[in-house]
């Protein structure tokens, strides 16, 4: 998964950090669905992902609202609770607003 493309700065970043358990039962089918899910959502304007020992996804959204919207989308909801019963031994949610900005990309 690339960098995300994101719009200068300010807007918000979702960063959710889990442990996971020793239960696949769809769990990579529904991480897609969701990343999916949440990029046709108005106001997401991008993700990035890595899963090791500790997962770590950072979602990003023009407002506050937008994130609001997604956590209680139907299916997002579905997925929580699975996650819940089945996937996570633990995971922590912050909220960030994202006041600057900088990258580098090497040239081709």
């Amino acid at each position: 998964m690339p960098i995300a493309n994101t719009p200068p700065a300010p807007y918000y970043a979702v960063i959710f950090t889990s442990v996971r358990t020793d239960v696949e039962d769809g769990y990579a089918a529904m991480s897609d669905a969701m990343v999916a899910s949440a990029a046709a959502q108005p106001g997401f304007l991008g993700v990035e992902s890595a899963r090791e020992e500790v997962g770590i996804t950072v979602s990003y959204w023009d407002s506050l609202e937008a994130i609001a919207a997604w956590k209680r989308d139907g299916a997002h909801l579905v997925a929580q609770k699975l996650g819940r019963d089945n996937w996570y031994t633990a995971y922590k949610t912050r909220i960030c607003k994202v006041e600057h900005d900088y990258s580098f990309f090497a040239q081709a």
